[in-house]
């Protein structure tokens, strides 16, 4: 019994040191994301403290793909580009990859979402998303999403998938994107701490407008399945400068999903 024990506690011991050295390895393995735009910060010549973090990068960064999205449309496939990264511990670079966005609710009869979080739109985000890249495979044309990069939080695409709302088949023919697109508070760096916005694309990859005004912050959208609506939740950044804070108020704006240029405030 006593040998039992011990090798009980022993494994405790090593489950709990694994879990600590994991946590570490995560902590330092993935930097704030983000990337400077600008020189105004004061650098340090030290190799090991330009590879500290995203504060002593390199103004020009390389990108890489990642994978192909097949899309809805079946002449659309999106290709997603990561900024490359290095790894400080052992100079290695690295990208980040696809994540997606599900939804593992049971669903009434005659809604199969194929486990998208909204029928007819797959949503996909990464670390360090920085582009999208937008090819026709009748003109054979390529495009980028946006012209420089930015930093993309979330990218809804029509799904590949054949969705059903209420019993009827959901057809999607654009593009959402939530996205760090402006240095918005001044300090150098496309990050998390400027405000996110929300904007739309057709299937060809144009840019239409954005869904929520300039001048707020999206943080989080909810879906209403009876009426197909994305509500848009967003702070307004009142002293315009650049930056939210939890004191400025919260609006709720609508997009109908059947046609997104139509949207409204509804809080």
């Amino acid at each position: 019994m006593e040998r039992r024990n011990i090798i009980i506690i022993t494994l405790a011991v090593l489950t709990i040191t694994m879990f600590f050295t994991w946590k570490g390895c995560s902590k330092n393995k993935l930097e704030e994301k983000g990337f400077p735009v600008s020189n105004n910060q004061t650098t340090d010549n030290s190799e090991d403290e330009k590879v500290e973090g995203i504060s002593k990068d390199s103004l020009k960064f390389e990108t890489r793909p990642s994978s192909v999205l097949l899309t809805g449309v079946s002449n659309v496939r999106l290709t997603t580009v990561y900024k490359v990264n290095l790894n400080k511990r052992d100079g290695t670079t690295f990208i980040g990859s696809n994540n997606y966005l599900f939804n593992d609710t049971e669903l009434g009869q005659g809604n199969n979402w194929n486990g998208n979080l909204i029928p007819g739109l797959e949503g996909v985000y990464g670390y360090n998303l920085v582009n999208i890249s937008h090819f026709d495979l009748q003109s054979k044309i390529k495009k980028e999403l946006f012209d420089k990069p930015v930093l993309i939080k979330t990218l809804y695409y029509p799904s590949f998938s054949k969705d059903t709302l209420n019993s009827k088949i959901v057809k999607r023919n654009y593009i959402m994107i939530s996205v760090y697109n402006d240095d918005t508070n001044k300090d150098g760096f496309i990050n998390q701490k400027d405000l996110r916005r929300f904007y739309l694309f057709n299937s060809n990859g144009e840019r239409q407008n954005q869904l929520v005004p300039q001048n707020y912050s999206v943080f989080k959208s909810e879906y209403d399945s009876d009426n197909d609506l994305m509500f848009v939740f967003a702070r307004l950044d009142k002293n315009a400068n650049g930056q939210i804070e939890d004191n400025e108020p919260i609006n709720i704006f609508w997009v109908d999903l059947k046609d997104p240029t139509k949207t409204g405030q509804q809080y």
